[in-house]
């Protein structure tokens, strides 16, 4: 008879129990290590809201009066004492301008007009001269004149002999007004000769020289001041600008194909500076005409001015801020406006073909959905409600997602 066999060994149960539970840790460690983790991705939200296409860009501000204020006629300025910056009121006297200084002459030409001032002189004399020759010629005839009249009446001659004795006198008188005109004209002749060797000659004393006085036509600022110092001047040369200060506009020059989409009276947002608020104005007129522009890259560009009005309120704002012409602003025009409609981030539209797709994500897992696109700007992109809705996860800078793909995130 056999003896029975003794029960296994606790320690032995033991032993194969540690080796079957470590090699099942070391299986599950494997399986972890290489099994696939889901991408971790950054993901927004589709949302209702209000959608704005706008137009940003850099603009100047300008005076939209501007008065230029020219020499009256050809003169000496005497030296101005406003600056650029200096508030001048209507009709203040803003220049002076003096005569125009005689200009030199050399010894030559001062020999001719001293010769031809001779000229004329003589000329004079001989008008003068020859007058009197035909005074007396006048009265010579006038006495004939009278003895005729006296021997007609006494039958003495004859009616045709009276008669030419009257045509004597009438012939002489005309020729004493010939000699009138002459002389006359050698006297104006002879003024013209000295005046040329007068206007050459020194002016002693200042009272002599006029002074005119050039008045401000508007109240405002002086702009610019052409010419600084004293100085001949010719007619119609600018001399200074003043401008209207509670006038400005701002002018932005944007590219023609964004032209096209701006209204007169679209919204403009204006700002002055990164810390304040916007002035709230508005499109007031678009140029005809575009020109050509070459960007920071060396590109030619069409562009167009489009003006922004300023009222008399934000040009006071304006001089708070130490703005003024010429300086630099920045704008957003707003082309068109929707209220109420689906909009996802411009970070999540992705271009297949010819259509846009958008990455949701539906229980952890990636889904790429076709939409239709009405309008997007920088920020958001406004899409017809289908496969996304408000509130869905949609992952932003996809880059290359499988459908399906495990992804995981927050939201931005």
């Amino acid at each position: 008879m056999n003896a029975p066999s003794p029960p296994p060994s606790p320690h032995r149960w033991q032993h194969w129990l540690l080796w079957t539970l470590a090699g099942l840790g070391v299986l599950g460690l494997l399986w972890w290590s290489f099994a696939p983790r889901p991408l971790v991705v950054t993901l927004g939200s589709a949302s209702i809201g209000r959608f704005e296409q706008v137009v940003e860009k850099e603009g100047q501000l300008r005076l939209k009066h501007r008065y230029i204020v020219a020499a009256p006629a050809s003169g000496q300025l005497q030296r101005p004492t406003l600056k650029a910056g200096d508030i001048v009121t209507q009709n203040e006297t803003v220049a002076w301008l003096a005569s125009a200084a005689s200009p030199l002459i050399d010894p030559r030409n001062r020999a001719v007009l001293t010769q031809r001032a001779g000229r004329d002189h003589a000329a004079r004399q001989a008008a003068h001269a020859r007058l009197q020759q035909l005074q007396t010629a006048l009265d010579q005839a006038s006495l004939q004149a009278q003895r005729a009249q006296q021997l007609a009446q006494q039958n003495f001659i004859a009616p045709s002999a009276l008669d030419q004795a009257r045509l004597a006198q009438r012939s002489a008188e005309q020729a004493l007004a010939a000699g009138q005109a002459e002389l006359l004209a050698a006297q104006f002749s002879w003024a013209e000769s000295q005046a040329a060797l007068a206007s050459f000659a020194p002016v002693n004393g200042a009272s002599s020289n006029k002074l005119w006085a050039i008045s401000s036509p508007v109240h405002g600022q002086v702009v610019k001041v052409h010419q600084s110092s004293a100085g001949p001047v010719t007619t119609g040369q600018a001399l200074l600008e003043i401008g209207d200060t509670t006038s400005l506009e701002a002018i932005l020059d944007v590219l023609s194909s964004d032209a096209q989409r701006i209204q007169p009276g679209a919204p403009v947002k204006l700002f002055l500076d990164a810390r304040d608020t916007p002035l709230m104005t508005q499109v007031t007129r678009l140029e005809p005409t575009a020109f050509t522009k070459l960007s920071v890259l060396g590109i030619e560009e069409q562009r167009v001015n489009v003006l922004v009005e300023l009222s008399p309120a934000q040009a006071q704002q304006v001089a708070q801020h130490r703005l003024g012409d010429g300086y630099r602003v920045d704008a957003r025009i707003t082309v068109s406006v929707a209220d109420k409609v689906l909009l996802v981030p411009s970070a999540a539209l992705v271009r297949a073909a010819k259509d846009w797709r958008v990455w949701s994500v539906r229980n952890g897992r990636a889904q790429g959905q076709t939409v239709q696109v009405k309008e997007r700007n920088a920020d958001v992109a406004w899409i017809e409600p289908g496969p996304i809705q408000p509130d869905d996860s949609v992952v932003l800078y996809p880059g290359k997602l499988r459908e399906g793909q495990a992804v995981s995130g927050a939201k931005n």
